[in-house]
């Protein structure tokens, strides 16, 4: 049996074992000559004083084992905030903590609160793995077909009872930080009975992804929440915050319960076009954070050339102006600062900016979070229709393909003015289709704006350089750097930090001291 300390905000770290608390509470209540530190093993609990503290480190016991126990007290004594408590843990009221996937991977991201009655289960983030356990590349497709229990028993679904179709629901809620596939690409299988909590962006972007992706997820129990504006889901109080991300709309969460105030970063940084998020949460951060899960995806990574998106925009301009012929951008449609930073390295450059429908889609939808988005109707911005996603939009409403015509592009008149265009492409067959037909009526460059892991993965490379078309790099993470990081964990000074979202949990602990490195499915009491 141990004992542990505590304080008003709950635990603050193991003191001892029965044997050797008795064993220092004994020595302690004979030598010392401070009444304080008498007191504290008296009544099991007193006020942090500088006396107290003072008292017991004046104590020069001959007894190692006793000695190592008292620094171990004042150690502790010294994170507290106004009063110790020396507690068997017996009667604390404590939330459970379980991260089902996540703790030793980049992706597949899925986190479980328990509240201390165990009435309220919040699931947070529930998302598609990127690595295999060998950590070779996931492939969805292979598993697209499989039924729930297949993926349960390959343990692509994390096991979590009650939260999917083939079960009684017994989840209060999922909780979604953003719309990246690897946090809400299982949402699928979620019991049709529980409901999810997004951001309007979100929410828009998983309707596009249910549209163009297949991603099946059922949104009529969605509840939508703003920025900064608590609500509560059973006994948890949750205060969501925007912060900077490649996806748009990404909310960290603040949640309290049971006496704890849990912060969960999702994906975050400080480098986007709303780097300012970053700035304003570490200069008015919610104070007694308790546990701070956090991701760290680029511990292990480069930062790369570009530090932030203004120098990736400002790259893109020079290179585009520089060019005397069609340019192919690679990049994400869903990635809103990247899509902003070629809309303007476009319009800068004096070309247009050719999108395809799917594009197109996604900035029409997320025109309800800002109306400063580049739209379809923007001045130099043209659609490119393709059969395939011409038929996705007329399956879903129809007169959303008039709604675009206004801009829309033929093929041919790209071929024909291609020195004034910048085509946003995708790596697909569609797109190399029209790589192919276009090769001889310019002379092109094309521009990867992703991560360079997706490159290796492809032979893209080798495809433009087969067609004559050189390639350049130009992109920044979407994730915080270290030194982000360290300015969160300064900022919130959480009593402990739990690393989430990594290949390198153990790097935590080479920059904070208070670290909880846990491992999958494994659950633990934040008290």
């Amino acid at each position: 049996m141990g004992y542990y300390l505590y304080d008003a905000n709950g635990y603050v770290g193991d003191l001892a074992s029965n044997h050797g608390l008795w064993l220092m509470s004994k020595y302690v209540r004979k030598v010392s000559d401070e009444p304080q530190a008498k007191q504290f093993f008296e009544e099991g609990c007193a006020p942090v004083t500088k006396k107290l503290i003072a008292g017991l480190k004046a104590i020069n016991c001959p007894d190692k084992d006793i000695a190592d126990t008292i620094d171990n007290l004042v150690n502790l004594l010294a994170k507290c905030d106004t009063v110790a408590i020396i507690s068997d843990g017996t009667d604390v009221v404590s939330p459970e903590l379980t991260i089902h996937r996540g703790t030793h991977e980049i992706g597949g991201s899925c986190v479980e609160l328990c509240s201390n009655s165990g009435n309220t289960r919040l699931i947070i983030d529930l998302g598609l793995p990127l690595v295999n356990a060998d950590k070779s590349p996931f492939d969805w497709g292979i598993h697209r077909k499989s039924t729930m229990s297949q993926l349960l028993s390959e343990k692509i679904l994390p096991s979590v009872d009650g939260l999917y179709e083939n079960d009684k629901p017994a989840i209060t809620a999922v909780l979604l930080s953003h719309a990246h596939l690897d946090h809400y690409g299982l949402l699928q299988f979620v019991h049709s009975d529980i409901p999810l909590y997004m951001s309007m962006g979100t929410k828009s972007l998983a309707e596009v992804s249910n549209v163009f992706l297949n991603t099946s997820v059922k949104l009529d129990k969605v509840k939508t929440f703003e920025m900064w504006q608590p609500f509560e889901v059973g006994e948890f109080k949750i205060t969501p915050y925007l912060m900077d991300h490649s996806a748009p709309d990404a909310a960290a969460f603040l949640i309290e319960a049971d006496g704890q105030r849990i912060f969960y970063t999702g994906d975050f940084r400080g480098h986007g076009r709303k780097g300012i998020l970053l700035e304003r949460l570490t200069k008015d951060p919610p104070h007694h954070i308790t546990y701070l899960i956090m991701e760290g995806s680029m511990l292990g990574r480069d930062e790369g050339l570009y530090p932030d998106e203004n120098s990736v925009e400002q790259a893109l301009h020079d290179l585009i102006l520089s060019h005397k012929g069609l340019s192919y951008i690679f990049t994400s449609s869903q990635n809103l600062d990247r899509l902003v930073s070629i809309y303007r390295a476009a319009r800068h450059s004096g070309r247009t900016l050719v999108i395809d429908l799917y594009t197109a889609f996604v900035l029409d939808k997320l025109s309800i979070i800002s109306p400063v988005i580049p739209q379809f109707d923007w001045k130099g911005v043209r659609v490119l229709y393709s059969y395939y996603h011409a038929q996705k939009l007329a399956d879903l409403d129809k007169p959303l393909l008039y709604k675009y015509k206004s801009a829309k592009i033929e093929l041919e008149e790209i071929r024909d003015t291609p020195d004034d265009k910048v085509l946003l492409a995708k790596d697909s067959r569609y797109f190399r289709g029209i790589i192919t037909k276009l090769k001889d009526s310019s002379k092109a460059i094309a521009i990867f704006s992703m991560w360079h892991g997706y490159l290796e993965k492809s032979d893209l490379e080798q495809f433009l350089e087969s067609n004559g078309i050189p390639i350049t790099e130009i992109h920044t993470s979407g994730h915080a750097y270290v030194s982000q990081l360290q300015m969160l964990v300064n900022a919130l000074k959480p009593r402990w930090v739990i690393p989430i979202h990594t290949f390198y949990p153990e790097k935590y602990s080479e920059m904070f001291a208070n670290v909880i490195q846990l491992n999958d499915g494994e659950t633990i009491n934040l008290c």
